[in-house]
């Protein structure tokens, strides 16, 4: 059966961060059969050249990437400010990038909530603002930011991946109430328990600080899960698209989760 909830991206400009693998290639690669031009940012050049190579092309579609270190703030905003200047306009922007190295929050050196706060909500900051223009130029944009379903219900052994998402979250909410008008809706995505690079690195480290199997220990969060498995990126992929569709003109500030029902909280 045809899916009518996400309507065509043909002609949209996206830029999605964190696009060469997990759920970033998995968005890219959505939106490219959805028909939107599309931007990779990613650090690792190989990577980027592996991915677009993977991106389908219809007609007068293209894309393109940009390398960038997302641990070096000041580049990003060098970048982006060179690439909107060489006459580029976005409709959509995907903040996504890796979340923070796990452990009790306790044990955590302040570095760790610096570096992590540039890395997501700086650099998010510093792309919306190089995009703003565009986007309310086109009265059209769409700003995704893929976080974490800790924003609702904290994940023990997460602390400043924790706090770092919390913060992430209420910058958006705020943003959502100031770009309405310009026809720009922010929302987050929150993933919960998805098959990537992400979720491996979780069981290794629960692994290793539990001595228990990582069979057991994927097990153990498997038995949170009410979907009983973990999710695809293909599936949030398709979650993210959604929000940044015309059919989701009126959705703006939301946390959707896309965790199979683990969450506990309404």
């Amino acid at each position: 059966m045809e899916n009518n909830l996400t309507s065509s991206l043909k002609g949209f400009n996206a830029l999605i961060c964190g696009s060469t693998s997990g759920i970033g290639q998995a968005t890219a690669i959505e939106f490219s059969n959805l028909g939107a031009n599309v931007t990779l940012f990613a650090r690792n050049e190989k990577k980027l050249k592996s991915t677009i190579a993977k991106l389908k092309i219809n007609g007068d579609q293209s894309h393109q990437y940009l390398v960038g270190d997302f641990d070096d703030d000041a580049s990003i905003k060098t970048t982006i400010t060179n690439h909107v200047q060489n006459g580029n306009k976005y409709h959509i922007l995907i903040n996504n990038s890796g979340g923070p190295k796990g452990g009790p929050i306790i044990q955590a050196n302040p570095d760790e909530f610096v570096n992590g706060f540039n890395r997501h909500l700086i650099c998010n900051h510093i792309l919306f603002q190089a995009l703003h223009s565009g986007m309310k130029n086109f009265n059209y944009g769409r700003v995704i930011n893929i976080i974490s379903t800790s924003v609702k219900q904290p994940i023990p052994g997460l602390g400043v991946s924790n706090t770092i998402r919390g913060a992430v979250a209420s910058w958006a909410k705020t943003l959502s109430f100031e770009v309405g008008e310009d026809g720009i809706t922010v929302n987050n995505i929150l993933p919960g328990f998805t098959d990537t690079e992400r979720l491996s690195s979780l069981i290794k480290s629960r692994t290793d600080a539990s001595g228990n199997s990582e069979q057991e220990v994927a097990n153990s969060m498997l038995a949170q899960v009410p979907a009983g498995r973990f999710g695809k990126p293909e599936e949030t992929a398709k979650a993210i698209a959604f929000l940044a569709s015309p059919t989701a003109g009126y959705i703006n500030g939301v946390s959707l989760a896309v965790d199979g029902g683990r969450l506990s909280c309404i």
